[in-house]
């Protein structure tokens, strides 16, 4: 991981070797943990774009390239060749299961999927009409109490109970939150049902068709883990300070609720809605966007990281046309996203800015097929990230990595004190 490259930083006459690291995909940065003690200055890095809060063995990302690999693997063969509990199997482990493996695996999950009765009331006690992410944050962190015996983030048996408790609790939870919502009973998983086969059943309580599983697999596969985005992030970071697995991934269920994040492809959704009502001109919409004076944004476009087409998204438009096809869905949202997506591509202000589609911007009118509701995409979102929260969060405790504590530059007051006699302090009576 070493080597013997320096960045040298000169300051008030002195110059400070840093030395310089390279990872497996000879990516390089310098280390400045010497920077403070060494020169009194701390580095600034607004939404730290430009730093690496930690080394892991997770995920691959080379956004300027449009490559997304899984412990090596690209997503383009994962998404072909696996299913999403395989996948899961191999960010929590960092190998893809063997076939006994996975029978193993899939069983344990299986037999995972349980509505515990303190969960149950939980759910069914939230009002209505809060969002299903405030609920399924709240129910996780409930789970602390009841999992308390495997809570030890230096205990590893304790970490595969509950990462394989979560990972089968998560969609029973969001179901049942689901059906409460709408006035109706907990339908119970079928032991002889997949784990996405299970998910829309207990949504609906109507065996799915295979190709309404298949769509939902993949979906979960492209958003099994994305590097250090905002919700991994504060996965980690939560679990820095020994907190455990469930209170971890509480704080990520919430991080991920922003619009900014995991909320993306329902504003998608909305805005193909809006433009479809408005007439369906698209280069009307076009027009707004690059707009400054417009409150119209485009949404599913650009990301934080890819400066590149998003490989997710390819896969997604291709797996959007086969599922509506074999669903014989006609949906005019999809045709008016691929219009959208062709004059986008073709006109010099995207081009430049290097605005491409990104996952967000077909996953939602896959959704939109398989009948989740729009308020339930968020929570999709979170049921395909939860085995990279969960890889990371063992991953740092198995690392026995230092408490996340950034530093920030402050810009208030500088010191001052209370002039003139101050108000009196009233005795205590």
């Amino acid at each position: 991981m070493s080597s013997k490259k320096t960045v040298t930083i000169s300051y008030q006459g002195k110059n400070l070797e840093l030395p310089v690291f390279t990872g497996s995909e000879n990516e390089e940065a310098f280390d400045i943990a010497a920077l403070r003690a060494q020169t009194g200055l701390i580095t600034y890095d607004n939404g730290f774009a430009n730093t690496s809060s930690c080394r892991s063995a997770i995920t691959f990302l080379d956004g300027e390239k449009g490559i997304l690999r899984y412990r090596g693997y690209p997503i383009e063969d994962l998404a072909e060749k696996a299913s999403f509990l395989e996948v899961a199997y191999l960010l929590v482990y960092g190998e893809l299961p063997n076939k006994e493996e996975a029978k193993t695996w899939a069983k344990k999950i299986n037999d995972a999927m349980i509505l515990g009765a303190p969960q149950d009331a939980l759910l069914q006690a939230l009002p209505r009409g809060i969002h299903p992410m405030a609920a399924l944050s709240a129910a996780v962190v409930s789970l602390s109490g009841n999992f308390a015996h495997i809570s030890d983030p230096a205990n590893k048996k304790h970490t595969e109970e509950a990462a394989v408790r979560m990972i089968g609790t998560l969609p029973v939870l969001a179901a049942a939150r689901f059906r409460f919502e709408n006035g109706k009973s907990f339908i119970k998983p079928n032991p002889q049902y997949s784990y996405c086969e299970n998910f829309l059943y207990m949504m609906t309580g109507e065996k799915p068709s295979p190709a309404s599983v298949s769509a939902l697999d993949l979906l979960l596969i492209l958003h099994a883990d994305h590097e250090q985005n905002c919700s991994t992030s504060t996965v980690r970071l939560v679990g820095s300070s020994a907190a455990n697995l469930f209170a971890s991934l509480s704080a990520g269920i919430c991080a991920l609720w922003g619009p900014l994040h995991g909320g993306a492809n329902q504003a998608v959704i909305e805005m193909l809605q809006e433009i479809n009502k408005g007439g369906g001109d698209v280069q009307k919409y076009i027009g707004l966007a690059k707009d400054k004076n417009s409150s119209f944004r485009l949404m599913g476009f650009g990301h934080r990281v890819y400066k590149n087409f998003d490989p997710r998204a390819s896969i997604i438009k291709k797996a959007c046309d086969k599922v509506l096809s074999q669903m014989g869905i006609q949906d005019p949202l999809l045709n008016l996203a691929k219009g959208l997506e062709e004059a986008a591509l073709k006109d010099s202000y995207f081009k430049e800015k290097k605005l491409y589609p990104n996952v967000d911007f077909y996953s939602g009118i896959i959704y939109s097929a398989l009948n989740i509701p729009v308020e339930m995409f968020t929570v999709m979102f979170a049921l395909g990230r939860l085995p990279g929260w969960v890889a990371h969060w063992k991953e740092l405790n198995e690392e026995g990595a230092k408490i996340g504590r950034p530093r920030q530059v402050y810009t208030g007051s500088v010191e001052r004190h209370i002039s003139g006699q101050s108000t009196p302090k009233k005795k205590a009576a």
